[in-house]
């Protein structure tokens, strides 16, 4: 009989649920994806639908499987890592979603936040949860959601509806409805969870008026989180071995597992986090303190900056502007000019993030003469995201108290060489792409192995999968490059204004 010592990754992002089949070396034997329908019902709203999530993943996971050409018995652990602070309630008895989900880059509670700040919450929020009074994060996005209907705050007082973010949503309907589960990672950035005791935190849900009824239960990210029952192609009893937010996969993904170590995923949004151990780094430069992961009971922390737009700005250059067709295209869009021709596009469609956290900030286009093309407009795009990820380092560095050497970098959009080229430019230093940037999926299936026994010891694993990488030399010279970031400077106050 074949081994059952194959990982099923589940990959729950913001446009696509992906899925990976991966072998007891991290090797991958196929992969798949199915996209995730947006839906922005006002300016400033982006939900998703439940159900959507979970037919795609297991569309997914379906097609990855058949492609491996390996039977489901073969899968011997199952990692789940998710776009992290969206938003989902549902039925406790019959699983049926009450209402669609809230996408992290909703900006809806603006106002709610603003609010609680003029009360005097947020350092009681900063202070316990290592974040800021944000629309980004879970808590407002639920008090919303129940504020609005009396009888979905009426059942979630008396346990009969759920929260999860997409992990614990998935582990919830993979199970049959049996596991009602989160991790550290994403229940850290719920403003729910002390960051401190890694458990729920009674003032802090009544500061959000957040029943504790609906909650998960948190586990470490080397627990069982459930087994599969009355999935169909899956056999049942395989057991979940992995939930974690994705920017923390991708952290372990590449490797980072000792404190100083830093990565940069460009995916919908930017993100960059970096290793700090055993301690809890509060940042005075604007990122967030939050929980990296835990195993065998001991806890790791991050420090974190989050762009909202950064291949999401391409997808409006296709759906919005119409520019290109596919999202491929924008490369070649952007290298068909030398340069932005003076163009700089602040990326601030749903709001600004880290280090600025300026949800009323709109996106800019600056710089249109009589002579800018659509090259010019897809070439300060790419320099936007890149523009963003400098704020973030340069944030990130005033915390640590030292340089970057060297930034890894993974993700969708890590995929365009002009892009990073251009972040070598403006960082004034390499950057590094592995072979394989699905780092997000790699550090889940990491982490399911590790717990399943598929995977014995960390250190088998801590280069990462992917082979040989790929690096990008900085190639501007410094007064060009002051002169390009007082650009952005400036166009960055204007989007605020």
């Amino acid at each position: 009989m074949a081994p059952n010592n194959l990982i099923l990754a589940l990959d729950q992002g913001t446009t696509q649920n992906k899925a990976f089949v991966f072998d007891s070396r991290l090797r991958v034997l196929a992969e798949a994806a199915r996209e995730l329908p947006q839906h922005f019902p006002r300016p400033g709203w982006v939900e998703h639908d439940l159900d959507r999530i979970h037919a795609g993943a297991l569309a997914a996971a379906k097609d990855a499987i058949r492609k491996a050409r390996v039977s489901p018995s073969r899968i011997g652990a199952i990692g789940i890592t998710n776009q992290r602070e969206t938003t989902g309630i549902w039925s406790a008895a019959s699983g049926k979603p009450r209402g669609r989900a809230i996408v992290w880059q909703d900006r809806r509670t603006a106002d709610d936040c603003a609010r609680m700040k003029r009360e005097g919450l947020e350092d009681l929020f900063q202070r316990k949860t290592g974040l800021v009074l944000d629309p980004y994060f879970s808590g407002t996005k639920i008090a919303w959601m129940l504020d609005r209907s009396p009888a979905l705050r009426r059942d979630a007082e008396r346990g009969r509806v759920r929260f999860g973010t997409m992990d614990t949503w998935l582990a919830w309907k993979l199970t049959g409805g049996e596991a009602h589960v989160t991790d550290t990672s994403n229940a850290s950035r719920t403003l729910l969870m002390d960051l401190e005791t890694g458990a729920w935190d009674d003032e802090l849900c009544a500061a959000l008026r957040v029943p504790r009824a609906m909650l998960p239960r948190i586990l470490d990210n080397d627990a069982v989180f459930g087994a599969t029952r009355g999935v169909g192609f899956l056999p049942d009893g395989i057991p979940i071995t992995s939930l974690i937010g994705d920017q923390q996969a991708a952290l372990f993904g590449h490797g980072c597992h000792a404190p100083g170590e830093a990565k940069c995923t460009y995916g919908t949004g930017a993100f960059l986090v970096a290793n700090t151990g055993k301690a809890i780094v509060r940042s005075r430069a604007g990122l967030l303190s939050t929980a990296a992961w835990k195993l065998r009971g001991k806890p790791v922390f991050a420090l974190e900056g989050s762009t909202f737009i950064a291949g999401a700005i391409v997808q409006w250059l296709r759906d919005g502007l119409g520019l290109i067709r596919s999202s491929s295209e924008v490369e070649r869009l952007a290298g068909s000019v030398e340069d932005s021709g003076g163009v700089t596009l602040v990326p601030a469609l749903t709001g600004l993030g880290a280090p600025h956290w300026d949800p009323g900030a709109r996106g800019l286009i600056s710089g249109i003469t009589r002579g800018t093309g659509p090259g010019h407009v897809a070439r300060a795009a790419l320099e936007g995201i890149a523009f963003q990820v400098l704020d973030l380092v340069e944030a990130l560095e005033k915390d640590l108290g030292r340089k970057i050497r060297a930034l890894k970098v993974d993700g969708g959009a890590a995929g365009n060489d002009l892009l990073l080229r251009f972040q070598a430019d403006v960082l004034g230093r390499s950057v590094l792409r592995p072979a394989m940037t699905s780092s997000t999926a790699a550090g889940t299936a990491m982490l399911a192995g590790l717990s399943a026994g598929i995977i014995e010891k960390v250190g088998d694993v801590k280069a990462g999968p992917g082979g040989r990488e790929k690096r990008f030399e900085p190639r501007m010279g410094s007064k060009e490059r002051t002169a390009r970031v007082a650009e952005w400077r400036k166009a960055v106050a204007r989007a605020r204004m």
